[in-house]
């Protein structure tokens, strides 16, 4: 079983910046990308942005510079900086990951329980 744990969400002020954090534990064979979602009060999740073992990144286009995500391979962890925050990224993020698990091999896709960020104005 494949666990993903968020952590870093908190309060943060307007034009703050935050990092999160998201851990991938259990067994498995190799992590292909790891993701951010979020998902806003009376929304739907969204995607935020997203980065593969390789490096290759990919972001929402509301997220473009002022949010960076990259990852540790060695950790299985995968980073998310946001910077310049407003009001309007209050919202429970989630991690995400395309893990390859044994038995018969597969990729499976895993999601933590999330972490609230509350950015106050």
């Amino acid at each position: 079983q494949v666990q993903l744990v968020e952590s870093g969400g908190g309060l943060v002020q307007a034009g703050g910046s935050l990092r999160l954090s998201c851990a991938a534990s259990g067994s498995f064979v190799s992590i292909n990308a790891m993701g951010w979602y979020r998902q806003a009060p009376g929304k739907q999740r969204e995607f935020v942005a997203a980065i593969s073992s390789a490096g290759r990144t990919n972001y929402a286009d509301s997220m473009q510079g002022p949010a960076t995500i990259s990852i540790a391979n060695a950790k299985n962890t995968v980073y998310l900086r946001m910077s310049s925050l407003q009001p309007e990224a209050t919202a429970v993020y989630y991690c995400n990951a395309a893990v390859m698990v044994a038995g018969p091999y597969r990729y499976v896709e895993v999601w933590g329980k999330g972490t609230l960020v509350t950015v106050s104005s």
